[in-house]
C-alpha cells in the first residue's frame, strides 16, 4: 500500500489484529510512473500541464522511470518507462489534443496494468492522469434524460447525475481491489451539476487507491497542481503487509510508526485468487 511519513519501525494491524510487515520500499528504491494523457479540450490548458510535467520529471533523480500512455481510443502505450527525460518531453509535446474524454473508460485498465507490473517486478509504481475531461464529452451519454416527461415524480428529473454516480460506483468496486495508487490532475474544474458529480467521483476513485486528485480553476493553478501530484507520487513508501489467515474479503489496515503519524490507505477489497 502507498504510505506517506516516517515509516521506520512501522507496525501493522489488519482488522485490529497484528500483521507482519513483509517489506518496505521507499523513494530511494526508485519509482515507475505511468502517465496517462486524457486531453481533448483547450490547448491553452494542456500546454502548461505538459511543461510542468516534463519540468518536474527533469528535477527527479535517475531512479524515476516515466512512461506515457494515451487514453483516447483505448489505452495506448506511447512511450515505455524510461529515465530519458528528453524522450519523455518530446513524447508529451507530440501528443495531440482532441477526441473524446476517456478516463472512466481506461482507468480500470491502467491500475490493473500497474498491479501486474508491481507483482512481477516488486517496484514502487503510480498512475498519474492528466485530464481536462468533461462528462458531456464521453462517447456514452451520462446526462440521464427524463424517462417520462409527463410524470413529475420521475426520479431522473430530481437526480440527473444518477448515471454518473452509478458508473463511478462500479469503478470503485474494481479499483478497491487494486494496489496501484492513482493520481489525477484535472485541468479544467467545472461547476455545473453533472460535472461536479463527476469530479467528486474522480476524487473518490483516487482516494480509494491511496492517491489523490487535484482540480485547477485557472491556468495559473496548473503548474502547482501537476507539481503537487508528482511530489506525492514520488515520495510515497510502498509497504507490503501479510494478511493473517482467515482474513475477510474486505479489510481495514492500520499502520503506526514511532516517528509520527502516517497517511495511508486503510480499506481494501481482497481479490479472489
Amino acid at each position: 500500500m502507498p504510505v506517506w511519513g516516517a515509516v521506520e519501525g512501522v507496525q501493522a494491524k489488519v482488522d485490529g489484529k497484528s500483521a507482519n510487515i513483509a517489506g518496505v520500499l521507499g523513494p530511494e528504491r526508485g519509482l515507475m510512473l505511468l502517465v496517462v494523457m486524457d486531453v481533448a479540450g483547450d490547448l491553452s490548458l494542456v500546454e502548461p500541464a505538459r511543461k510542468a510535467l516534463a519540468d518536474g520529471l527533469e528535477k527527479a533523480g535517475p531512479e524515476v522511470y516515466a512512461g506515457l500512455m494515451r487514453a483516447q481510443d483505448g489505452l495506448q502505450v506511447v512511450l515505455d518507462p524510461t529515465e530519458d527525460r528528453v524522450k519523455f518531453r518530446e513524447a508529451v509535446d507530440a501528443q495531440a489534443v482532441g477526441g473524446r474524454a476517456a478516463l472512466l473508460n481506461t482507468v480500470e485498465t491502467a491500475v490493473r496494468l500497474g498491479d501486474g507490473i508491481m507483482e512481477k517486478t516488486g517496484v514502487r509504481l503510480a498512475v498519474l492522469y492528466i485530464t481536462d475531461s468533461n462528462i458531456t464529452n464521453y462517447r456514452e451519454d451520462y446526462t440521464n434524460p427524463v424517462v417520462n416527461s409527463s410524470d413529475s415524480r420521475d426520479l431522473s428529473r430530481r437526480f440527473p447525475e444518477g448515471l454518473v454516480k452509478e458508473r463511478i460506483s462500479r469503478l470503485a468496486l474494481s479499483v478497491a481491489a487494486r494496489q496501484t495508487p492513482l493520481f489525477i490532475v484535472h485541468l479544467d474544474y467545472r461547476s455545473d451539476r453533472l460535472n461536479e458529480a463527476y469530479q467528486t467521483g474522480l476524487m473518490e476513485l483516487a482516494a480509494l487507491t491511496g492517491g489523490a486528485a487535484e482540480f485547477c480553476r485557472s491556468v495559473g493553478e496548473i503548474p502547482s497542481a501537476v507539481g503537487k501530484a508528482l511530489e506525492a507520487a514520488m515520495s510515497h513508501h510502498s509497504v507490503v503487509v501479510e494478511l493473517p489467515a482467515g482474513t475477510a474479503q474486505q479489510v481495514t489496515v492500520t499502520l503506526e510508526a514511532p516517528g509520527g503519524s502516517l497517511r495511508h490507505r486503510t480499506r481494501f477489497l481482497i481479490k479472489d485468487k
